[in-house]
């Protein structure tokens, strides 16, 4: 695979519209018929010459594990060169690509992503290491992957644990395969070198609770310092680890929080727009729509109709 075998396609396809998939190259209605699936890499890369082109998922979680050979992954714009063993993560609308060297050793798995917060819902800081897009490697190869932390043997493990109950018929096979993925998800959380030397260990946990804040409280509209005191922590330093952990800023959160609540308002009810922008807080009608728009990229009323078209 040549250096830039995946930057110029990328390029190319930056500028139009990013294609949605349920597994890559399969639009419409999902094809996961069971809440995770697994494939070997090469099953479906061979078929597209060892390329994926940038593309997104709406509501699927995946992991790449790579046991051998080489890759180059593009995940929001940013390049990186993998050598296995290696592994990436790729959360919901995160805009992501690949390109393979032939004969490649390793496996896709893709999973709804609110499964994937429910089998983390036990620790509220683990779900927050993989809100965000990872590419990380064990081997000492040529790859400018961060280097992942410990061994890979535990990935390892579990992925090949994970893919022998999926491709299996026992008794409570799916109780075997969330068990198996929750293996999965832990030694990655483990290995992933999330915190930088200057985020302190506590910002997951402080993220996590901000979060739940925010989803309790959203509809009131109140204040980041508000959120912050009740977290014990600042509102500057509340902002730091939301852009550390994020790439948002606090207040970002929040909106984005209160927009996905108007979205779904508009999609599945029949209210007006002005009772939902009362409802999420918003006495002047006017003010919602611009809030609405700015962050939606269209009115609230056509945002309601293309749902509905949809």
């Amino acid at each position: 695979m040549s250096e830039s075998a995946l930057a110029p396609t990328a390029g190319r396809r930056a500028g139009a519209t990013l294609p949605s998939y349920q597994l890559y190259g399969e639009a419409g209605l999902s094809s996961v018929g069971e809440r995770l699936h697994v494939e070997t890499i090469s099953s479906r890369s061979r078929l597209h010459d060892w390329e994926i082109q940038p593309h997104r998922h709406e509501a699927l979680f995946q992991i790449l594990y790579i046991a051998r050979g080489r890759a180059r992954a593009w995940l929001d714009g940013a390049a990186t060169k993998l050598v296995g063993p290696a592994a990436v993560t790729v959360p919901a609308t995160t805009a992501h690509g690949f390109a393979f060297d032939p004969g490649i050793d390793g496996w896709v798995i893709t999973a709804q992503e609110p499964h994937v917060r429910q089998l983390l819902a036990g620790d509220a800081a683990l779900w927050p290491v993989f809100e965000r897009p990872a590419a990380f490697a064990w081997g000492p190869g040529d790859g400018d992957a961060p280097r992942a932390l410990g061994s890979p043997r535990d990935a390892a493990l579990a992925v090949e644990a994970l893919a022998a109950e999926f491709a299996g018929h026992e008794r409570w096979r799916q109780a075997a395969i969330d068990a198996a993925m929750t293996r999965l998800l832990l030694a990655l959380a483990r290995a992933q070198p999330t915190l930088s030397a200057g985020t302190p260990a506590g910002a997951p946990a402080h993220l996590a609770r901000y979060r739940a804040l925010v989803d309790a409280r959203f509809r009131l509209q109140p204040s980041v310092a508000s959120l912050a005191g009740e977290l014990g922590i600042s509102a500057t330093q509340l902002n730091r680890i939301c852009q550390a952990q994020l790439g948002r800023s606090a207040l970002d959160v929040l909106h984005g929080r209160i927009a996905l609540e108007a979205q779904r308002q508009l999609a599945y009810t029949h209210q007006s727009v002005k009772r939902i922008g009362m409802d999420l807080g918003f006495a002047d009608p006017g003010y919602f729509t611009r809030f609405f728009q700015r962050l939606c990229g269209m009115s609230p009323s056509a945002w309601r109709a293309q749902a509905h078209q949809g």
